[in-house]
């Protein structure tokens, strides 16, 4: 038995593809369809799916940066000033609802606040440049403490310890307290 398959004529669907994605890059599938239908076009999604897969439109998943597993050292009481520090951001919001975010650095022999520096926004930067005021008016610690944020896990912070010869150690995953 012999089927007459029709030739399928998807040179709108294509046009109409190719003008959203000029128009939207970062905008998958959905968005795409939800738009065509939207424009009043009323092709079947099989349809438009088929298209748009062959088309080589489909976006890659972004996904989740992953951390290096963290060593579960125990916390000890260092014995000395200047052998440990521990750094963090306090995070509060003004009445105009813009972020304010507080650096800390602390002494953890005597839980002295070596600096608390205010700003909007406190990129790596100003985290090294910090760093580097507390290094000209006391001197540097053996060993620096700190959370996983971005702006401790960033390569400027990473370079700027191991130029001045100090361990960065981090605290595991989801544990606020050994910080």
């Amino acid at each position: 038995m012999w089927y007459y398959h029709a030739k399928k004529d998807d040179t709108e669907v294509v046009d109409a593809l190719s003008r959203l994605a000029q128009e939207l890059p970062t905008r998958g599938f959905e968005v795409y369809y939800k738009r065509l239908r939207r424009e009043g076009h009323k092709w079947n999604r099989k349809r438009v799916l088929r298209v748009y897969r062959s088309m080589g439109l489909k976006l890659r998943r972004k996904h989740k940066k992953r951390l290096p597993s963290r060593v579960k050292n125990p916390l000890e009481a260092p014995m000395s000033l200047n052998e440990v520090w521990s750094m963090d951001f306090m995070a509060d919001v003004l009445s105009d609802g813009r972020k304010v975010r507080v650096f800390n650095v602390m002494d953890d022999c005597n839980r002295e606040a070596l600096a608390m520096d205010v700003g909007l926004n406190y990129p790596a930067r100003k985290v090294v440049e910090t760093l580097g005021h507390l290094e000209e008016e006391i001197g540097l610690p053996k060993t620096i403490r700190c959370d996983n944020g971005p702006e401790f896990i960033s390569k400027t912070l990473s370079v700027w310890c191991k130029r001045k010869r100090v361990e960065l150690r981090f605290i595991q995953p989801g544990k606020p307290m050994q910080n």
